[in-house]
């Protein structure tokens, strides 16, 4: 099936994709440079989870990313608890004792609100976007954060009044205008030692900032708009479904459109509402992994300084093969999950063609490793229910063409999507198709493991109408949460679920790489999780068997 790029009138999963080559000539001693680590969030009670080293903690990152702003600070969030509420009856923390709650980590949560609260009391510029949230708390936490201060703003945007469905779902900080987290954490205390979460952070890197700035700032601007006054429904005919979109968008003939309120409108070619995108802009930009050691080999091929790379950045879209230019490829790339607000100021790829684009980038017999929290082929929240089939395509495509080997880690936990099982057993059913006849020559595989955080099935309050529950962690909690894949040279970080939904009607934003230093690091993160023994292999479906968990 051809791939076609996200709808430009649909707020959803587009990427900026930047790819940086370290074969290019140095930068002067003196230039300053992008800077990239890992990040990540371990929860508590897993002691034989191995730990990679280089990886930085996500509630450090947080912490430094507001203690460190002077000017500017904003943040793009689903939802705000980062204040654990074990006296609340009605959340999930509640009956703890405050042993407890220190035991799994919720000081760390209040470290970074006291974080965010003194760079307000710096006279810091704080913008708070997020969706309405989560209860009991909903955005309490930016409302206070906002009271009394007229240097603190915070809007609550949310996109079911614009597409139908969808919300707000990127987590992302951005720090004076140069540092930048991307990642899978919500700014809740849980998801910094209770859930397992992937990020980037991404340091004195003003061009990457630019770019999620301006998509931040068309969210606020769509936030301050009547979606009543600027939305209409039409028929999406790639999939087949009647949808709300802006009356700006491109599925309505141009004599309907109405003039777009965003800025920095680009004018690209549509086919059937879906914007078909080429000619990738370029911009410079050098970069360097601090988390990661070089060989000297390194140092002689590509410039390694310092532990520090230079590179060439370039919004790259669709042809990989224009990027090839030299024989150690380590590339970068931004992504965004909103379609219509990103090609208001450039032209981007699909969120979705980037995990698409990650797993074909693998090699001749390589190995694909994808992480994700939930995995359906088809839509969860949409009216109409919508078969989705692009990433099992693009995994079957590579088993078949390139022998490649797919490992998927799909999280099982307190709140798993029950027909989850059923399409990841259609997906293994690749490996029977695979060697069904004497004709295939077909040698790769799909393996796919439960990710089952230890106490993921005891999770909720302690207490419960004044009775002990006996869960012993918060709700919500015990549960891998990042997203990601990774081949033999490319990474893709994301914070779209493997759901429509998340690539057509929620808002979200990513970061990828062709640099090997991320890219070997990242496998190696997934592989300490692969081997370890929360992982539970997932049993093929076997003729004659059906369906079931």
């Amino acid at each position: 099936m051809k791939l076609r790029l996200p709808p430009s009138t649909l707020l959803a999963a587009l990427t900026l994709v930047a790819i940086a080559s370290l074969c290019v000539p140095a930068v002067s001693a003196s230039s300053p440079r992008c800077k990239a680590w890992l990040v990540q969030s371990i929860p508590t009670d897993m002691p034989l989870l191995r730990r990679v080293p280089g990886v930085l903690s996500t509630a450090d990152v947080l912490r430094w990313l507001a203690g460190n702003s002077t000017k500017k600070l904003d943040i793009i969030a689903q939802y705000w608890q980062l204040n654990a509420s074990p006296d609340d009856p009605s959340s999930g923390d509640y009956g703890y004792s405050q042993s407890d709650m220190l035991r799994f980590g919720a000081d760390l949560g209040r470290g970074v609100y006291k974080a965010i609260e003194d760079a307000a009391d710096r006279n810091v510029t704080i913008r708070l976007l997020q969706h309405s949230g989560v209860y009991p708390d909903y955005d309490k936490e930016p409302n206070d954060l906002t009271s009394g201060r007229t240097n603190v703003k915070s809007v609550t945007l949310l996109f079911a009044k614009w597409w139908g469905s969808g919300i707000v779902h990127a987590k992302v900080w951005i720090s004076d205008n140069q540092d930048v987290y991307i990642g899978s954490a919500n700014n809740d205390w849980k998801s910094l030692s209770q859930v397992k979460e992937l990020g980037i952070y991404l340091v004195n890197c003003p061009k990457i900032a630019k770019k999620v700035e301006t998509y931040n700032d068309n969210l606020w601007k769509l936030s301050s708009l009547n979606a009543s006054a600027y939305t209409k429904n039409v028929l999406d005919q790639e999939w087949q479904l009647t949808r709300k979109v802006p009356c700006w968008s491109h599925f309505l003939e141009s004599k309907e459109r109405c003039k777009s309120p965003l800025p920095r409108s680009v004018d690209v070619p549509h086919v059937a509402g879906y914007p078909v995108l080429s000619h990738p802009h370029m911009f410079r930009l050098p970069l360097g992994t601090p988390g990661r050691n070089h060989s000297s080999s390194y140092l002689l091929t590509c410039d390694f300084a310092a532990q520090m790379s230079t590179c060439l950045i370039r919004i790259w879209l669709i042809d990989q093969s224009s990027c090839l230019l030299c024989s150690i490829q380590h590339l970068s790339k931004l992504t965004f999950s909103v379609w219509n607000i990103l090609l208001l100021f450039g032209k981007y790829q699909a969120d979705e063609q980037a995990w698409v684009d990650t797993i074909k980038s693998v090699g001749s017999g390589g190995t694909v490793r994808i992480s994700t929290m939930d995995w359906l082929g088809q839509s969860q929240y949409a009216e109409q229910t919508v078969y989705w089939s692009s990433i099992s395509f693009a995994v079957s495509e590579v088993v078949f063409s390139k022998h490649a080997k797919v490992k998927i880690l799909v999280a099982h936990w307190a709140h798993f999507i029950n027909n989850t099982d059923v399409y990841l057993k259609s997906l293994l059913y690749s490996n029977v198709l695979c060697s069904s006849s004497k004709y295939n020559d077909c040698s790769g595989k799909v393996e796919i493991k439960y990710y089952m955080v230890p106490g993921f099935n005891v999770t909720g309050a302690a207490i419960s109408n004044g009775t002990s529950t006996g869960n012993k962690y918060p709700g919500y909690t015990r549960v891998n949460h990042g997203k990601y894949a990774v081949g033999d040279v490319r990474a893709h970080i994301g914070t779209s679920n493997l759901i429509w939904d998340y690539f057509y009607t929620t808002a979200g934003v990513g970061f990828g790489t062709y640099d090997q230093d991320i890219v070997s690091q990242l496998q190696e993160v997934f592989d300490a999780d692969w081997d370890s023994p929360y992982a539970v292999p997932v049993g093929e479906l076997e003729e004659g068997q059906s369906f079931s968990s």
